[in-house]
């Protein structure tokens, strides 16, 4: 059996690397790219993010990731967000006053973590749902690596067609609930680091690709 392609996009937010290593031990065959076509064409595209939601926006569309995000969807190829990387799959972001737009592929707000310590920063386990492809085969007591101060604290997305599936929505608890992950259609993303929580990190990312 060939591998398959991932791409991580390189728009100069992100950890790369180590999301490269993760991949490959998963078993894709990875490039990091920020190439158009290639990340266009690719099996499946893995999303990074670190840092602020308004300056990973701006890297994004500098590198046409917009572009490259919306047309994959259109056409049913499956992307992957990691950390601020699924932070800007929703509609707007707000940190220290300034709001940003986000793609708008949920509703949403990024907002700050209400929680005696921040940020949130260590191992965390999750409420996965029933059904997730994202979380089969891991164990419900599985702590998964988390950084960041700012979380969707409310999902809001309302399906009324009941042709369509309804999105899959994980939680996690940091001083409050807040959205850990989401699966929808050919829409995946996590707010922890699965290419930094060990094997159970790595069960999500071999599901992942088993997908593409």
């Amino acid at each position: 059996m060939s591998q398959k392609k991932v791409v991580v996009f390189d728009y100069g937010f992100g950890n790369v690397r180590s999301a490269e290593r993760a991949l490959a031990r998963a078993g894709a065959d990875v490039e990091i790219t920020r190439d158009y076509d290639t990340a266009l064409n690719a099996a499946g595209l893995l999303v990074p993010g670190v840092g602020a939601f308004e300056a990973c926006m701006r890297g994004l569309r500098g590198a046409r990731g917009d572009w490259i995000v919306e047309r994959r969807l259109a056409g049913g190829r499956p992307v992957l967000g990691i950390c601020v990387g699924m932070q800007i799959l929703f509609a707007r972001g707000v940190e220290h006053g300034v709001e940003t737009e986000g793609l708008d592929e949920w509703p949403g707000t990024v907002e700050a973590l209400r929680a005696p310590v921040v940020p949130h920063m260590g191992w965390n386990t999750v409420e996965s749902p029933a059904g997730s492809r994202l979380f089969a085969g891991a164990d419900e007591e599985a702590r998964y690596y988390f950084v960041h101060s700012y979380a969707v604290r409310d999902w809001t997305l309302e399906i009324h067609n009941p042709r369509m599936t309804p999105p899959l929505v994980t939680w996690a608890t940091h001083g409050e609930r807040f959205v850990a992950a989401v699966e929808n259609g050919p829409l995946w993303a996590t707010q922890f680091h699965p290419e930094k929580s060990g094997d159970a990190g790595a069960q999500l990312l071999t599901n992942w690709i088993g997908t593409l």
